[in-house]
């Protein structure tokens, strides 16, 4: 009688440190979206009007310097981390000029406070992992701590045109900025907005 009880123990101990893990696993992954626009606000928070300023922003910096920089804004990225997560949509829109490799692709997850970069091979030199970092904590965070979410996502789009400006790319070309081209992107770090 004492082993069926110390077994059921051992069963209920077993469950409880591992039947949540499993369950999670087995939750669905997030769907890769479409690629639809250059900004894809999956969670509604941006106004009208912001979402067309952004759109605007980011049609500039590819007629300017002829990368493709797109921005999704999920609620979450549950169950998988962000990283994953964005390298899955990364391989999959496969943004930037083919011939050049210079797409940059920001995702952010509202509800996890967090975003990531993943940025293709010919800008990696304009977006180390520390610069990606500091562009995050210091134009986009103060903004997003305080709900601003449009004016942190001008800040860090501000930085980033700055940081491809830098860049020693090709000239953009009409036909280049309009195009998505088998680019495989590399990630920079994960960065969490804090309180």
């Amino acid at each position: 009688m004492a082993f069926t009880h110390i077994w059921q123990a051992l069963a209920a101990l077993f469950f409880a440190l591992f039947g949540p893990a499993h369950m999670a696993l087995a939750q669905p992954l997030l769907p890769v979206p479409a690629l639809t626009a250059r900004l894809i606000d999956q969670t509604h928070t941006l106004t009208a009007q912001q979402a067309t300023t952004i759109e605007s922003r980011l049609r500039t910096i590819a007629a300017q310097s002829g990368s493709q920089v797109v921005v999704l804004m999920v609620p979450t990225t549950a169950p998988e981390d962000i990283a994953p997560y964005a390298h899955r949509v990364a391989s999959t829109w496969k943004i930037g000029r083919k011939d050049v490799g210079d797409g940059l692709l920001v995702v952010i997850a509202k509800d996890d406070r967090r975003v990531r970069m993943e940025v293709a091979r010919a800008v990696e030199g304009a977006f180390p992992d520390w610069a990606a970092s500091r562009r995050i904590e210091q134009q986009m965070a103060p903004h997003v701590r305080q709900t601003a979410w449009a004016a942190g996502m001008w800040a860090a789009l501000d930085q980033s045109a700055a940081g491809i400006a830098g860049g020693e790319l090709p000239a953009a070309s009409a036909a280049a900025s309009h195009q998505a081209a088998g680019v495989e992107l590399e990630g920079a770090a994960i960065f969490l907005f804090l309180g």
